[in-house]
């Protein structure tokens, strides 16, 4: 039997709602498949963390998660209001989130923007736009960039204020991410759009450059280049274009939470945070405080965040595709949660509801 330790970090607002769905579907999946056992570490992180503790990632966490196989992060933050309670420097994305991308190194953030043609009434774009479906693979460099440049804040000789901050990359940061993008393109439609700003910016020259180098070594791969103002209007117009996205930081920040919106939600978008030894899964939503603790945020994007988990730290292939399946299987019986449907549009059922129709679908499923 193979033992894969998992550490949970449930974290704020709707986050330890939405990881009790995934823990159910956990369990099922160990019970379901008798060669694996989940060994599971529920430990604080965010601002939950830094009430209970004086840190947003305390070192109790830190070593959990430098046990893990696998780690398992729900979300986190407050609203503005609360968020002031906490240190700049403690509160939730600098606190807690960056130093875990920081620690691990989880260079590849892998995003899917899915939305087959069953379920594309959740999407605000024309049923002619949505055509047969959506699925995109956009994959954005996560620990560089302008988010993790130099970063200076201070009073000039005038006596203005000002703030300076860097975007930084070198050719080996950008060269590991590129080559992530062939890797993928090359399972799927050997298409891959490159996003950039070399129009303006020097980082996305250099982007390009190694781009075209890479190139050669997967002559496979049709290279689509594609501003980055540009790639946002097209996810609008013409999502179907795209298969495979890959982009730096910020731009990938900018254009996942697009893709979204494209589908309806980032309650419908889970996400992977690869490194070279660990990575870590996660919803691309928000920690929603204003319907904390209601039971209607829908679990789908946690519990998607489990199917990627499966599927990219254990190899567990097939269960991965039925727990994607068990999930859609439930929009398409017409059930939903109040935060994704609007009375009338769908039979309207709980976050734990939802999730026990999707164990219900799961387990009916062969091994």
């Amino acid at each position: 039997m193979t033992t894969y330790n998992i550490a949970l970090l449930a974290g704020d607002g709707i986050g330890p709602e939405v990881m009790k769905e995934a823990v159910k579907v956990l369990n099922l999946v160990e019970e379901r498949n008798a060669d694996v056992n989940f060994e599971l570490n529920d430990v604080l992180f965010g601002a939950a963390a830094y009430f209970a503790t004086g840190k947003s990632f305390p070192e109790e966490t830190k070593a959990a998660c430098d046990k893990a196989d696998a780690i398992l992060k729900g979300t986190i933050g407050l609203n503005h209001e609360d968020s002031q309670k906490i240190p700049v420097d403690e509160q939730p994305e600098r606190g807690a989130l960056l130093p875990l991308r920081r620690r691990y190194n989880t260079y590849a953030n892998f995003r899917p923007v899915y939305l087959p043609k069953g379920l594309a009434h959740f999407s605000p774009l024309k049923e002619s736009v949505v055509g047969d479906g959506i699925d995109i693979m956009l994959i954005r460099e996560l620990v560089g960039g302008l988010y993790f440049g130099e970063k200076e804040t201070g009073t000039d000789s005038d006596g203005k204020r000002y703030v300076r901050e860097v975007l930084e990359y070198d050719e080996d940061q950008i060269r590991q991410i590129v080559r992530v993008g062939f890797e993928v393109s090359m399972k799927r439609k050997k298409v891959m759009h490159n996003i950039h700003k070399s129009n303006v910016l020097k980082s996305s020259v250099l982007w390009n450059a190694i781009v075209e180098e890479e190139n050669k070594n997967f002559p496979e791969v049709e290279v689509v280049n594609i501003l980055v103002d540009a790639a946002a209007t097209y996810l609008c117009l013409k999502p179907t274009m795209f298969d495979v996205m890959v982009m730096e930081n910020m731009f990938g920040d900018i254009l996942s939470d697009q893709g979204g919106g494209i589908l309806g939600s980032l309650g419908l978008m889970p996400s992977a945070c690869k490194g070279p030894k660990k990575s870590y899964y996660e919803p691309s939503h928000g920690s929603a405080p204003d319907i904390a603790g209601k039971g209607i945020a829908n679990p789908y994007s946690m519990i998607g965040s489990v199917a990627l988990m499966l599927e990219m730290s254990f190899g567990m292939d097939k269960e991965a595709k039925n727990l994607w399946a068990a999930m859609q299987g439930v929009f398409e019986d017409g059930y939903s949660t109040s935060d994704l449907s609007k009375e009338g549009e769908a039979n309207l059922v709980s976050t734990a509801e939802f999730g026990d129709m999707v164990c219900a679908k799961l387990a009916a499923m062969p091994v």
